[in-house]
């Protein structure tokens, strides 16, 4: 009998330590929006993406000439040249350029798995290209959700119970409890994700802040086939 995968859930990145394994490939995921506008960048031709945890280091990438995007709590930081609204990075100027950025959960998910085996970023925007490329790598997987300031968050999950319920069903996989949990979230919400997080906490403090165009569009699925994976200090685009 064939020895099967893991695929994992680890649902805020303060218990990333817990799941930490050798050989795992981790997906960072923050749904709404770091992931998604990673994804956008490197979709419209962005060529090199640096994630950084602080405002701090963001500021001095910024002092040395880099182009910088900073958010937090869902707002662009004065001073810096966007947020992380997906449509920030749908612009021709960011073709070939390398752009640092820095976000409220989405870079922080980055930095705490960084010393990995591999850390590609995941979307709804991607996960067609991310699954059949996670399901031919014979890695275990461990689906890291950004959440909102180390809590669980619902977009997160849903997208994590997506990807398990895509790799389960090559046969190749079987589910850590938090992933066969998360697969269950997801039978729930699939039909109408979009609907199912109304109501959800995120959702509503970006659609309060105007940002319902945002959570549509992260929403949508395989809008570009880029994987970003981070090689040394720079997320690049999966070859």
């Amino acid at each position: 009998m064939e020895k099967k995968l893991t695929v994992d859930v680890c649902l805020s990145p303060q218990l990333y330590p817990v799941y930490h394994k050798d050989d795992h490939i981790v997906v960072v995921i923050d749904v709404l929006r770091a992931t998604s506008a990673i994804c956008t960048a490197f979709e419209h031709g962005v060529e090199k993406m640096i994630p950084v945890a602080t405002i701090e280091e963001a500021t001095e990438y910024k002092k040395q000439g880099f182009i910088v995007g900073a958010e937090r709590n869902g707002f662009a930081i004065e001073g810096f040249d966007f947020g992380n609204s997906p449509y920030s990075y749908i612009n021709e100027a960011l073709k070939g350029q390398t752009v640092v950025i820095s976000t409220t959960n989405g870079t922080q998910a980055i930095e705490a798995a960084r010393h990995s085996y591999k850390i590609v970023v995941g979307a709804f925007t991607n996960i067609s290209a991310l699954c059949e490329w996670l399901a031919s790598q014979q890695r275990n997987v461990l689906l890291l959700c950004s959440g909102w300031k180390n809590r669980f968050n619902l977009e997160d999950s849903l997208f994590a119970g997506a990807v398990t319920e895509r790799l389960v069903g090559t046969g190749h996989f079987r589910t850590g409890d938090a992933a066969l949990a998360m697969a269950s979230l997801y039978s729930v919400a699939k039909k109408n994700p979009y609907r199912f997080l109304h109501n959800s906490s995120h959702a509503e403090r970006l659609a309060a802040m105007g940002l319902k165009a945002d959570i549509k569009y992260c929403m949508q699925t395989d809008l570009t086939k880029a994987i970003p994976v981070l090689e040394g200090k720079h997320l690049i685009r999966l070859s």
